[in-house]
């Protein structure tokens, strides 16, 4: 712990992050996303003990200007400390406001910037160091093995994960994602035609993303671990588009470069903004005049928890009974990334219990089409739609409501099987963090972790 080192690489990678940042929320914008996910649904599903957070309507722009704005103050280093605590809380915010948005890469950029609030990413290169003519010449080494353990907990998840026997023994799904995706470069139609190219791509991801940790700590070996990870998430990409997490992996992974290496890099960003050096005054941000020390040892213990809970927390699914890529239940944060392809189809009637009158539901009514997408086959956004249309109902004058579905749904190729049991009142079902009975159990085995 009492280890020292210099800090660019944790400003490489503080600069690299926010300007990505920046740009993801840019492009989210212009694509018109935010009017899409955020304003049009006339129903938004919440994470389970956050169904408080909610769209603010036309000022949920406000909210991804103000989250924008702060992910620049974090790549100039300006404020640094207020900035990132509110790139952390407004990021955080506009992932929970619904959750059929969540993606694997909208958690890792959570986690990391919440990281980031205890490191001391701004301890050179940077407006703060300027404006109070302290630059630190070390660091703490495990600042920026804290970054790198958020890698390494990824990859080995990830890698885990995929050691089970449809992912290596059927090379499920990647052989749907090969048969869909004919466009790919350097893979032929004849490539895509084979049955052996599905399992090769299958191995190969599962043993990149085993080894890449250890790739990528080890000097000897992390170029080639940085080729493995820029092919890995080029490939991946191809396959199933992940928005902009490859693009983060791979620009903020040369972490794990030394310290010669990124002051190179900052060297080359000072020329990069030269035209402006003058007017900020690089050259004396750049003096490292002291070592940076923490007063307290708040910011150890509270990291020393944070990795213990990220090091639990994707194992949660061992305490639920069923099969996990059936039911879901301890799926989501625990980066399974990409595992599984799943369709469904469900049909909703609600049953005025008093008058024994049925009413078949027209889910466009009141869901999108992604959101009816996503609601098909995942057990937590098929109860609390049910309870919404029971709320809707209720308010139409409706006193005593049952809601049953009627679902099917189809896992990695696997014809579509009954997923819901049709004699259960979803609107009496309580959501909680107890295993779902009224998912009807899955009729096969999936072997692995």
């Amino acid at each position: 712990m009492r280890k020292t080192t210099n800090p660019a690489p944790l400003v490489v990678f503080r600069v690299c992050f926010g300007l990505l940042m920046c740009a993801s929320l840019i492009s989210f914008w212009k694509k018109g996303w935010v009017e899409s996910l955020y304003l049009e649904p006339k129903f938004h599903f919440t994470f389970y003990a956050f169904e408080w957070v909610k769209p603010f309507g036309m000022y949920t722009y406000a909210l991804f200007a103000i989250c924008a704005l702060a992910s620049v103050f974090v790549a100039f280093g300006f404020k640094y400390r207020i900035a990132i605590v509110t790139f952390f809380l407004s990021y955080t915010y506009i992932q929970f406001m619904d959750k059929t948005v969540y993606q694997s890469s909208s958690y890792f950029i959570m986690l990391v910037s919440f990281l980031m609030i205890f490191l001391p990413a701004n301890a050179a290169f940077s407006i703060d160091s300027l404006r109070s003519r302290r630059s630190y010449r070390t660091i703490p080494k495990w600042c920026i093995d804290s970054v790198q353990l958020m890698f390494v907990i990824v990859f080995f998840y990830s890698g885990l994960a995929k050691l089970n026997s449809d992912w290596l023994g059927r090379a499920m799904p990647v052989e749907l994602w090969l048969a869909t995706n004919k466009n790919i470069p350097l893979i032929g139609d004849a490539m895509l035609q084979s049955t052996w190219l599905p399992y090769v791509v299958s191995w190969c991801l599962m043993l990149i993303d085993l080894t890449l940790p250890v790739l990528l700590i080890y000097s000897r070996t992390r170029i080639l671990g940085f080729v493995l990870l820029i092919s890995s998430q080029l490939l991946s990409q191809m396959l199933f588009p992940w928005g902009i997490f490859p693009l983060i992996l791979i620009c903020c992974s040369p972490i794990f470069f030394c310290a010669e290496w990124h002051q190179k890099a900052l060297l080359i960003l000072r020329a990069i903004l030269s035209p402006i050096q003058n007017v900020f005054k690089m050259n004396s941000a750049l003096k490292r005049t002291k070592d940076f020390q923490y007063k307290t040892p708040l910011p150890i213990l509270v990291l020393g928890v944070f990795f213990v809970f990220q090091l639990l927390f994707p194992l949660r699914y061992m305490l639920y009974d069923g099969e996990l890529f059936w039911t879901g239940e301890g799926y989501l944060f625990s980066w399974r990334t990409a595992l599984i392809e799943r369709s469904g189809t469900i049909t909703f009637h609600v049953v005025d219990s008093d008058t024994g009158e049925s009413y078949k539901v027209n889910n466009t009514d009141f869901l999108t089409a992604r959101q009816e997408k996503h609601m098909s086959y995942q057990p937590d956004f098929i109860l609390e739609y049910a309870h919404e249309l029971g709320r809707c109902f209720i308010t139409k004058g409706h006193n005593n409501i049952e809601v049953y579905a009627e679902s099917y749904v189809s896992l990695n190729g696997r014809p579509s099987a009954p997923y819901v049991n049709p004699k259960v009142d979803l609107f009496k079902e309580k959501e909680s963090l107890k295993h779902k009975t009224w998912i009807l159990p899955f009729q096969d085995k999936i072997k692995g972790f």
